[in-house]
């Protein structure tokens, strides 16, 4: 059980909203409304007195528990449901003494817990899918803005040749569009019901059992499963997955805006606020904060999604330890993804583009650049190894001399001989050698716009 006073950092790492789904309250919410739930179900099939789902609904509110005391409780009992099902009994015996006993009937704790999980993933599932949305749709209007902002292209953390920012933005647009995808792929997958009572097959509830599930899983809106999956735990791990997938895509940006953002690149940079990005002795600083969010969640999800892969080999029907070991690790990737795709919407909306400076910082190698340019129309005249051998040693003298590409090649008599001075400065001007990234970005906002339509 997790508790506020642990969560110095989540204004940083986590979005209020998905805490709030996670929260102590969040969690006992959920397990109540199973148990609600399976009163009325149980009462729509003749189990249970219709009279007695009144006091039971009324005491399956997450205010009326005490935490703490439960909290102590689950450390001698083993899991949350058992305490808080006797708690549950209490109170309704409080109200109405008869009703007591219908509380919890044929269910066993992983029911409660994992159904009760359920719920919250299904909330937490559409507020990352609205949060990918909006940041989708503000990554959409950048790219378009900027598809033909040319700056260097780097492979290798070196200059390579030249792209557009629009491209780049269009390509983790591309990675986005397809995590929705995968999300509404894995929806109806997820969110089923968990009802097997002791050991999976219901016996206690006899020839009431596929009746009562049937109305429990109609009760909460949930599919019901082919069986229950107590010791099964796929579906749990897809789910996480495609985070993994989102946290890392994620990473990958704010990686890239955290280099563009460098004293020595100083092309694209987080918006600016009082006290954002600044240091406790430097007063220059603007530090890449909301990029480190993203980093921090791509570095840390793989480690919790390896924990719920480690735990998928349960033992028979219910298991030991590996069960627990997904309780907070779930939980955990699904605020960490929610604080970086709110502060990835953050850097997206805000982007501020230096382009004048992408366009100095093309220029650094003096033209080198687009050496391949040259050499490709060069290969058509001169065949491709003669043209390579002789850039590469015009390329060598451009360096060695401190010179630009362009003074060189213009000098050296068999370049001349066939290409003309404005052919040379067509070739090396990067606004003409930016391929298809213009389609790029197109591709990736009619996609996107596939998607949302």
């Amino acid at each position: 059980m997790s508790h506020p006073d642990n969560h110095l950092f989540d204004a940083y790492f986590t979005a209020p909203a998905m805490r709030a789904i996670f929260s102590d309250q969040g969690r006992l919410q959920g397990m109540l409304d199973f148990e609600a739930a399976l009163a009325r179900a149980e009462a729509s099939v003749g189990l249970v007195p219709h009279t007695a789902v009144p006091a039971i609904e009324a005491a399956c509110k997450a205010e009326r528990y005490d935490v703490q005391a439960l909290a102590q409780a689950i450390a001698v009992a083993g899991n949350s449901a058992i305490p808080l099902v006797k708690a549950l009994g209490r109170v309704v015996a409080t109200g109405v003494p008869e009703a007591e006993r219908y509380v919890h009937l044929g269910a066993t704790s992983q029911d409660v817990m994992d159904t009760g999980l359920v719920l919250q993933l299904r909330d937490a599932l559409a507020l990352v899918e609205e949060d990918l949305a909006g940041l989708a749709e503000a990554l959409s209007r950048q790219a378009l803005q900027h598809a033909d902002t040319p700056l260097v292209g780097r492979t290798w953390l070196q200059h390579a040749t030249p792209v557009t920012l629009g491209m780049k933005l269009a390509g983790v647009l591309g990675a986005l569009t397809r995590h929705r995808q995968r999300l509404r792929e894995v929806r109806p997958r997820l969110t089923c019901l968990q009802f097997g009572g002791a050991s999976g097959s219901l016996a206690a509830l006899g020839s009431k059992a596929l009746p009562v599930a049937e109305a429990l899983a109609a009760q909460l809106h949930l599919s019901l499963p082919e069986q229950p999956w107590h010791t099964h735990r796929d579906r749990l791990v897809e789910f996480a997955s495609v985070l993994g997938l989102v946290a890392g895509s994620l990473g990958k940006f704010g990686r890239d805006v955290s280099l563009l953002m460098q004293t020595e690149a100083g092309e694209v940079f987080e918006p600016s606020a009082p006290g954002k990005g600044g240091s406790s002795t430097m007063p220059h600083k603007r530090n890449p904060v909301g990029a480190a969010v993203l980093i921090a969640a791509a570095t840390r999800v793989p480690g919790l999604l390896s924990t719920l892969f480690a735990a998928m080999p349960q033992e028979h029907e219910r298991s030991l330890g590996l069960w627990h070991a997904e309780w907070e690790t779930l939980p955990e990737i699904c605020c960490l993804v929610s604080g970086a795709l709110r502060q990835a919407r953050i850097i997206v909306d805000g982007l501020e583009v230096d382009a004048e400076r992408m366009r100095r910082n093309l220029d650094l190698t003096q033209g080198l650049v687009l050496a391949e340019a040259v050499s490709i129309v060069l290969a058509q005249r001169l065949g491709r190894d003669k043209a390579h051998h002789l850039l590469e040693t015009c390329c060598r003298r451009a360096v060695a001399e401190g010179r630009h590409l362009r003074a060189v090649l213009g000098e050296d008599a068999e370049v001349a001989g066939q290409l003309s001075a404005e052919e040379l400065d067509r070739l090396l001007d990067p606004a003409h050698y930016l391929g298809q990234a213009r389609v790029w970005v197109a591709r990736a906002v009619a996609e996107h716009q596939r998607f949302t339509d």
